[in-house]
């Protein structure tokens, strides 16, 4: 709860009528249009729950009543924990972020050259994002190639659960393995469900699909215990509509489908809700992040504060052909408005190339990026003492503060520039040979990737977990 001393900067996008809108848009989506369901077990789900004269074959209409029920029955807090069982966050809260995800390439801090994503570049990446303290947790960074196919989920998990302590958010690029990577956490950690500190990530398929897939994985997590995230992904005039009303109306529709299968496989399963909501690239049939995006980002995350609901959105990745001018804007806009607005988790930082590539130095100027984001969201006291009218007093006009007894007190943490750029000026810039800030960027990445440690226990974890997958594939 804010004090009444403090100065908060803020964001609001929706008011409490617009929000309404909103949610009635969404309702008569669902009970009019339907959505298409691919499991037969959630079709049934949904027949038991509303009458089987509203599911007809795969299409499924939900009735506005259900949807509110999904709503009250949901645990409205999550408390998440690291993987020694200590609290690392809670949702909601202040907006949290995370290192990933599922890049297919590496992108070398020092050349720019982009390489096929490795089992090496996820353990260096993993403890990198360990050692960064404004990252709250660490997502499926990248897609293992080194290894078989059918074994690089369990490879990927293993080396991020051997190469930190922050809670993980996984991404499994084999739906079918999604079992035996959990199995393979639990063998490594024990019980998963009392102090979770795994959030597996599932999406549906927009517009309006609930794939089997998805549902067999919610099923399993459920099964387990453990909260996840559901987020569905929608790109303006192609998967969802142009504007971004009907793209809000649509994406928050999907969102409450999810929502609602949830409760009904178990009633009060921890879900995190949110979407991605990029654009179409008619002309290079790519996709991407704009002002908007991040509008209807704000916009979701009003919607789950609304509906009293943890919310997951977008980490402002994906632009950018490296840590360069076009991902440094997008990071800042993103991690800005997260703060300032009530958006929950930001799990995936750090990748570029349209999301297909992972690059160190972006997190590590992402790091930077959240520590002044945040120190930017705190505000400032407003008070008698913070004012220090006694002081502006004793220096009167024309005097100076430096040695005012506030100054001596409080200069060491009261402003900071930055942890990577000093704050050179022209004469400075000048006589160290006017260095570029890109240069300084790769050369604080390199030393913190040299630097980096696993955790004690990283060599046990290893040599566990790589017996139980080669036990696992000899069956």
């Amino acid at each position: 709860m804010k004090k009444a001393n403090i100065v908060h900067p803020g964001i609001t996008l929706l008011d409490l009528k617009q929000i309404k809108k909103v949610h009635d848009y969404s309702l008569q989506i669902l009970s009019s249009v339907g959505l298409r369901v691919d499991s037969p077990e959630a079709q049934k789900l949904f027949a038991r729950a509303i009458g089987s004269q509203a599911v007809d074959g795969d299409r499924v209409r939900i009735p506005p009543d259900l949807v509110e029920w999904a709503i009250q029955t949901a645990p409205s807090r999550i408390d998440v924990y690291d993987r020694n069982g200590s609290p690392a966050f809670r949702l909601p809260d202040q907006a949290r972020f995370g290192v990933g995800v599922t890049a297919l390439y590496y992108q070398d801090p020092e050349t720019d050259e982009v390489v096929p994503f490795t089992r090496k570049h996820m353990a260096a990446c993993v403890r990198l994002g360990n050692g960064l303290p404004s990252f709250d947790a660490i997502s499926t960074i990248g897609i293992v190639q080194d290894v078989p196919p059918k074994v690089s989920d369990l490879y990927a998990t293993l080396e991020m659960a051997a190469n930190t302590s922050k809670p993980l958010i996984i991404l499994i690029s084999d739906e079918s393995a999604f079992p035996a990577v959990l199995d393979l956490l639990e063998h490594l950690h024990g019980d998963l469900t009392s102090q979770p500190s795994i959030i597996p990530y599932f999406n549906p398929i927009t517009p309006l699909v609930i794939n089997k897939g998805t549902v067999d994985k919610m099923w399993v997590a459920i099964q387990r215990g453990l909260p996840f995230i559901y987020s569905n992904y929608g790109m303006a005039g192609a998967s969802v509509p142009i504007t971004p009303a009907g793209q809000l109306a649509l994406m928050n529709a999907e969102i409450l489908a999810g929502l609602t299968l949830g409760q009904l496989i178990k009633e009060g399963t921890p879900m995190i809700l949110g979407n991605l909501p990029a654009c179409f690239d008619m002309k290079g049939t790519g996709n991407f992040y704009d002002p908007t995006s991040y509008l209807l980002d704000l916009a979701c995350a009003e919607m789950m504060a609304h509906y009293n609901l943890p919310h997951a959105g977008t980490s402002g990745s994906g632009m950018g052909w490296g840590a360069d001018l076009i991902a440094s804007g997008h990071q800042w806009m993103n991690h800005l408005i997260s703060c300032a607005g009530k958006v929950g988790l930001v799990p995936f930082v750090g990748n570029n190339h349209l999301s297909l590539s992972f690059s160190p130095a972006i997190i590590v100027y992402a790091n930077e990026i959240i520590r002044q984001v945040r120190l930017f969201s705190q505000g400032f006291v407003l008070d008698d003492a913070s004012v220090g009218m006694d002081e502006i007093a004793q220096v009167g006009p024309g005097g100076n503060f430096l040695l005012s007894n506030m100054t001596l007190k409080l200069y060491r943490n009261a402003r900071e520039f930055s942890h990577i750029f000093d704050n050179l000026s022209l004469e400075d810039w000048q006589a160290r040979g006017c260095p570029r800030a890109e240069d300084l960027l790769r050369d604080h990445t390199r030393q913190l990737l040299n630097e980096s440690k696993p955790p004690e226990n990283h060599s046990e974890l290893l040599a566990q977990g790589e017996s139980f997958i080669e036990a696992l594939t000899t069956h």
